[in-house]
Formats: C-alpha cells, sequence, structure tokens
C-alpha cells in the first residue's frame, strides 16, 4: 500500500511538472505582453514590474484583429468541414469494404504528412496562382483541408472499426442504403470521435502558418500571418509581438479548454470495452 502511495505522488509530481513545462512558453509570452519593449529585453529578465496595455493599443492600431480573427475561424471551419465531408465516405469504404490495397493506401496518405510543405510550396503557388486562389479564404481552406485529410481519414478510420459490423448489416436488411448506413447508423455510433476529429483538424488549421504565409497577404491572411507582421528589417519588437501573439492563441486556447472533455473523450472512443 505505501508504495502505491509513492508511485501515486511521484506520478502525480512528474505530471504536474510536464504540465508546467509545457504551459511556461504560454505564461511567458503573456507576461511579456505587458512590459514595455525595454522591460521585454531586460537582462536578467524582470518578473516584478509595472504592467501596462501599451502593446496591446499598439497591436490594435497598426492593424485590424477583428479582420484576421474572423478570416482565421472561417478558414479553420471551412477547412475542417471540407476534410471531414471527404474523410467520412473515405474512412467508411475503408472500413467496411476493405480490399487488399485498404491498409498500402492508408500507409500512403499518412507518408504524405512527411513531406516538408516547402517542398511542394512552387507548383502550390503556380497552381493556385492560375486558378486565382491566391490569397482568399477559399484557396486556404481547400489547402488545410487537403493538409489534415490523411489525419482525419486515419481517425476516422480507427473509429469506425470499432463499430460492430452486425449492426450495419442488420440496417441493410431494413433497406438501408449506404448514405442511411452512414448517416444514421454511423455517425450517431461514433459522434464522440467524430466530433474529436473535427476539433483536432480545427485547432491544426488554426495554428497552420507556413501556407498562411506564403498564400496570403492581406485579404485573407488569417491571425498567424497577423502575428509575423510584427516582426520587421529594424528587428523584432518583443513586447508587441507577445502581445499580437497572445490576442491570436487567446480564442483557441479559450475554445480547447471548453472542449476539452469532448476531446478527450473522443480520442479514447473504443479505447475500454
Amino acid at each position: 500500500m505505501e508504495k502505491s502511495l509513492t508511485q501515486r505522488i511521484l506520478i502525480t509530481i512528474l505530471g504536474w511538472g510536464v504540465a508546467l513545462l509545457l504551459f511556461f512558453p504560454i505564461f511567458w509570452m503573456v507576461l511579456t505582453s505587458f512590459k514595455t519593449e525595454a522591460g521585454a529585453i531586460a537582462t536578467p529578465p524582470q518578473l516584478i514590474f509595472s504592467p501596462t496595455w501599451s502593446s496591446y493599443v499598439e497591436v490594435q492600431e497598426r492593424a485590424n484583429y477583428l479582420r484576421f480573427a474572423l478570416n482565421s475561424v472561417i478558414i479553420s471551419v471551412g477547412g475542417s468541414v471540407l476534410a471531414l465531408a471527404f474523410a467520412i465516405p473515405a474512412a467508411y469504404s475503408m472500413a467496411f469494404h476493405p480490399t487488399p490495397r485498404t491498409r498500402g493506401t492508408l500507409l500512403w496518405m499518412l507518408s504524405t504528412k512527411m513531406l516538408p510543405p516547402v517542398g511542394v510550396l512552387v507548383p502550390i503557388y503556380l497552381l493556385f496562382r492560375n486558378l486565382g486562389l491566391l490569397d482568399t479564404q477559399f484557396g486556404l481552406i481547400i489547402i488545410y483541408a487537403l493538409m489534415n485529410l490523411p489525419i482525419v481519414v486515419w481517425m476516422l478510420f480507427t473509429f469506425y472499426k470499432e463499430v460492430p459490423l452486425e449492426i450495419l448489416e442488420a440496417g441493410r436488411m431494413d433497406g438501408a442504403r449506404t448514405w442511411s448506413e452512414v448517416w444514421f447508423l454511423l455517425l450517431p455510433l461514433t459522434l464522440p470521435g467524430v466530433a474529436s476529429t473535427g476539433l483536432l483538424s480545427l485547432i491544426l488549421c488554426w495554428n497552420e502558418a507556413f501556407w498562411s504565409l506564403n498564400l496570403t497577404s492581406s485579404a485573407a491572411a488569417p491571425l498567424t500571418t497577423f502575428i509575423a507582421s510584427f516582426s520587421s528589417p529594424e528587428g523584432l519588437f518583443f513586447a508587441k509581438l507577445s502581445a499580437a501573439s497572445t490576442v491570436a492563441v487567446a480564442p483557441i486556447l479559450i475554445f480547447g479548454w471548453l472542449s476539452q472533455r469532448q476531446l478527450v473523450r473522443g480520442l479514447t472512443f473504443g479505447a475500454v470495452k
């Protein structure tokens, strides 16, 4: 019993240590955002100082935060919905109508995530330019959906494999067609998994910076471009950059905190029988 208690204490300490280690960069970013530029680069770092809102005021005066935030919401939600629209039927087909090449196809899809994005930047840029998709919300929605599609398909595939085939067969005996199976049987049974997959895709879209910086300039620029605009040839303004980063990550942090129960429930769907 004493050994078990010691193990629990050590695990708790380790868990808190990892949590604090992961949270510290966010804490320091928020702390720096309330400093002056001189205080932000002071050596040694200042832990006690007079907080100021000047960086937030200058950030809002320099750029329209709400416009960038609205672009992020539209692009992230649109990319996640589009990815789910393609992934749901693809995962259904692979889970319940597999072929000898299904496993190979899944592995090939996942291997595309290992390709450095910069390796395909030039052809995608030229393709977007010729199609008139540069600096458009629709263009980023497409690229974000394609970027997350392998992960979304893989997650949905694992969730669908947990559903007993007998349930779908019973539906077919009652005259259910393919789309009826998916809509009225499969989706309700795997709703936690589908929801967590959509939430994860939304977070990945919100945090994506490479494609937004290279395929947009102003009209469709999301918050990642908003953050990058606070670096200049004269140097980095750490207090303003921290303020811009704070207001950019705050919405998705709050959203993730509010939906953490649903996210964990979905990611552990089918883990306990």
